[in-house]
């Protein structure tokens, strides 16, 4: 199947390549790409020729968070608006963390909000030295999407990223907080990530499969599903009820662009 907002490889017996394919909008996650992915995992899904993934993006970005031009142009309300988009926005970003195969996140560049949280529902994750990590949300007054973060560190360090919506977390210090895996150099970021899959690939699949459902449901049993059910519930009611300080961010954005937006942010926020 031809795919437009990501890319979809076999480069190899039992190996799949997911590609968020949209550089020009640093991989930003859109609607139509949450439908696409859901399509994706599920072909993935029913091909018993495939044992892992490995998951990256194309250009410079692994995946910038959701598109903040989407809501800018839509501008939903309320939470009768917010609810299906916060739903499927969290479903596509429990994508891989709900696939029955393993998962290998190749963090080429900035990995941010949605896309942070994406990563960190991947099994593994290999990064470049230059990739940067974050939950920027409520600089711009939004709330968190699916909150995994504090499933990783200690409270004070997720508290510390998420209050001040911190989005350079460099890659030196998500492998010191058990965010990656691995740093590498460039140029070796997909053949380590492949490495990593070929691993995965030779293990006998119902061993591996089983063992990552009871690894999944060791974290469900500590109340995994139910926090992020609650986290996901009162991100509704944020955006539902909604901010001056989005409804701002989101107007320049659909005036003056992203990058404008992102400008004023800063300054409304003192630089901070």
């Amino acid at each position: 199947m031809n795919w437009e907002t990501l890319a979809y490889d076999k480069p190899e017996p039992g190996i799949g390549v997911v590609t968020f394919n949209r550089p020009r909008r640093a991989n930003a996650i859109s609607q139509h790409m949450l439908r696409e992915l859901e399509g994706v995992c599920r072909e993935i899904e029913a091909d018993s020729e495939i044992r892992s993934v490995v998951v990256t993006g194309a250009g410079a970005a692994f995946s910038a968070g959701f598109d903040l031009r989407d809501q800018a142009d839509t501008m939903p309300s309320g939470v009768a608006e917010w609810v299906p988009l916060l739903e499927a926005d969290f479903k596509g970003i429990m994508s891989f963390w709900n696939l029955t195969k393993p998962s290998v996140a190749a963090v080429n560049g900035p990995a941010l909000a949605g896309g942070f949280e994406l990563m960190m529902g991947c099994d593994l994750a290999v990064a470049v030295e230059s990739a940067v990590f974050g939950e920027p949300e409520l600089k711009f007054g939004a709330g968190i999407v699916a909150m995994l973060l504090p499933w990783y560190v200690t409270p004070k360090v997720a508290k510390g990223v998420i209050y001040t919506g911190d989005d350079s977390i460099t890659a030196r210090q998500a492998l010191e907080w058990g965010l990656i895996n691995k740093i590498v150099e460039p140029d070796q970021l997909m053949p380590e990530a492949m490495a990593m899959a070929r691993k995965l690939a030779r293990l006998d699949p119902m061993v591996l499969q089983r063992t990552k459902m009871a690894l999944n449901r060791t974290y469900e049993i500590m109340g995994l599903k139910d926090a992020l059910r609650s986290a996901l519930d009162i991100d509704i009611m944020i955006e539902g009820e909604g901010t001056d300080l989005k409804r701002g961010f989101l107007k320049v954005v659909r005036e003056e662009g992203l990058a404008k937006a992102l400008a004023w942010r800063e300054r409304r926020l003192g630089g901070q």
